[in-house]
């Protein structure tokens, strides 16, 4: 049917109006420079994984808002576009620097058992046995108390300028407008796509026909943008209470498995009830505190085992002259600081709550040197026993001979951004194993968290299960200061390879002169107190790894990948420096509000 010109030019606007409607100017962030991972001048800066998810950070900073603000919308920014690493199904630490009091905090949103469960839960009573790791990682069993969302709520509360309903509306956009998927989402959904598809509404939220998005596809998540608005609507109790709170309790104890979906996958339910979610709290912690070379490094206490175990790294560390040794020996006494720290991170490291953590004697110069004294030119056949800190920590106690046997998945996502007030958020959150427990809440949008497989399974550990325990984490972000004035910040994912991460950059930066940017670059290895050291094929193509084979005995796995680290370096003029990764996870987006020209 022909139609006049007057009736066609009307139905013109109303499609260009539709169409404007569906995407507005503002819907998502605009790609103002291209995607890079290093950027200097001055002002506020953001460094992630993901450039859209920094573009929200930087709009935040350049419409006033302060770090702590960016940082919020910067993580709810990457709940969209980072679904399988974060988001509001779990939890995390945050390190914040006020600029205006000069001090440090620490925010503990770390997910937390439900009440009912119990130091045997993971045990199988029909064989006295652990539950097989697969079958806790994916179920409900597995699932903590989420904490994201109440971190943010204090983060602001106490730091923040703007309110999180504002925080939340350019990832409202993000998640009903869409990002483009990349090969590193495409790849992380077909890793997965067995276990999603096992669940209809994970098949529904993040599947396509069964298949992984393509590449270059627009990703939409609807039911995560209405989940965002009820939440900006409502602030935290509209996801700890109410519809929200409900669907994921039944989600937990009812995991929506596809019928016949042709898999033996025996999926457990969980403990969790609409009390636990109500009764959730995050929690304000000291920082850890350290000494090393006249820096003060601030870290994440317990639960965490991040700030404790690079602490004592470092304290380890200092008694050898690092930056003027020949690289393989200073590589060699990173390892075995590791080794050591890592044999101590796993006897003593819970949650203080529940156990007691000797946390001064495992950061106190005596236990230091006492470690430090084990070391020799050859590597210590792993796993190496833990010391004893008490009689550094002010009394007595038992020493735990028992190793960990804790697996942290490797996922995870980490950012950091200052603002031009010289304040600093180094934050790293998680849904634990990358798609976490791969079961989305029904019209939701968003994947819950496994975090409880980082218990031990056994009873009787400082790291075993009990209810409202928050597991043990490795998740470690740092602040380093120098006589008061921050000189850089850094953090990583990457499951228990984020303390040596974290701890490598740091060697990087402080003792080997590098910049940051090639400090985060350069090719890792990661000791963990285990007969063999996992490192990245650049490390093991160097002559470095060579001579630390021959000359002091390293043994090598090769693992493709080690972390993701973002980081902001303080340079003279007040300058910032961001820094994402170049290549690992597809690499990151760093901005700053000013570039230098």
């Amino acid at each position: 049917m022909k139609r006049s010109p007057a009736r066609l030019l009307a139905t013109l606007f109303l499609i260009l109006a539709v169409f404007v409607l569906a995407h507005p100017a503002s819907s998502a962030p605009r790609t103002e420079v291209p995607k890079q991972p290093t950027a200097t001048g001055t002002g506020g800066a953001v460094a992630t994984v993901d450039q859209d998810a920094s573009q929200v950070g930087m709009q935040v900073l350049k419409g006033g808002g302060n770090a702590v603000d960016a940082a919020v919308a910067t993580a709810a920014a990457l709940g969209v576009t980072e679904p399988y690493s974060c988001g509001i199904g779990g939890g995390g630490f945050m390190v914040v620097y006020d600029a205006s009091s000069g001090s440090v905090s620490t925010i503990d949103s770390r997910e937390t058992a439900p009440a009912a469960f119990q130091p045997d839960s993971f045990i199988d009573p029909a064989t006295g046995e652990p539950i097989p790791f697969g079958e806790r990682v994916t179920s409900g069993l597995g699932v903590g108390v989420p904490g994201t969302i109440r971190g943010w709520e204090q983060a602001l509360g106490r730091f923040g300028s703007k309110p999180l309903s504002e925080l939340l509306q350019p990832s409202i956009r993000l998640a009903a407008s869409g990002f483009t998927v990349d090969q590193t989402y495409r790849q992380q959904t077909l890793d997965n796509i067995n276990r999603f598809g096992d669940f209809t509404s994970t098949r529904e939220t993040f599947l396509k026909k069964g298949n992984a998005p393509a590449v270059g596809s627009t990703f939409r998540n609807p039911d995560l943008a209405a989940t965002y608005s009820r939440i900006a609507d409502g602030g935290g109790d509209a996801f700890y209470s109410g519809r929200t709170a409900q669907a994921i309790v039944d989600t937990v104890q009812n995991p929506p498995v596809v019928a016949g979906a042709g898999t033996t996958r025996n999926v457990r339910s969980g403990l969790m009830t609409t009390k636990d979610l109500a009764d959730y709290r995050s929690l304000e912690r000291a920082p850890t505190v350290s000494s090393y070379r006249g820096l003060q490094v601030y870290g994440m206490g317990p639960p965490s085992s991040g700030g404790s175990t690079v602490g004592e790294a470092l304290n380890i560390l200092e008694g050898y002259q690092m930056a003027t040794l020949d690289r393989d020996d200073a590589l060699h006494y990173y390892l075995e600081a590791s080794r050591y720290s890592f044999a101590d991170r796993g006897a003593y490291l819970g949650d203080p709550g529940y156990v007691y953590v000797p946390l001064k004697g495992l950061l106190s110069d005596g236990f230091a040197a006492e470690r430090r004294s084990l070391i020799t030119e050859t590597a210590a056949q792993s796993p190496v026993a833990p010391g004893d800190p008490y009689p550094y920590d002010g009394g007595s106690g038992t020493v735990s001979m028992k190793a960990s046997t804790a697996v942290e998945g490797p996922s995870t996502t980490h950012l950091t951004v200052s603002d031009k007030w010289g304040n600093i958020v180094a934050y790293t959150f998680t849904i634990e194993q990358t798609g976490g427990s791969a079961i989305t809440v029904p019209g939701h949008g968003f994947i819950l968290n496994n975090e409880l497989t980082d218990f031990e399974a056994t009873p009787g550990l400082a790291n075993s299960p009990d209810g409202g325990k928050r597991p043990r984490s490795s998740i470690s972000p740092t602040i380093v200061m120098r006589d008061g004035h921050p000189i850089v910040a850094v953090g990583s994912p990457g499951g228990s390879t984020i303390i040596t991460t974290a701890l490598q950059i740091l060697v990087n930066h402080l003792d080997f002169g590098m910049p940051l940017p090639q400090a985060i670059a350069a090719p890792r290895a990661s000791q963990r107190n285990t007969a063999t050291t996992s490192a990245e094929p650049a490390f093991l193509n160097t002559s470095e790894a060579t001579l630390l084979t021959s000359k002091h005995g390293q043994s090598f796995t090769s693992t493709p990948e080690i972390g993701a680290a973002t980081g902001i370096a303080f340079l003279p003029g007040r300058t910032v420096q961001a820094a994402a990764e170049p290549v690992r996870r597809g690499g990151g987006s760093a901005l700053v509000e000013n570039p230098a020209p």
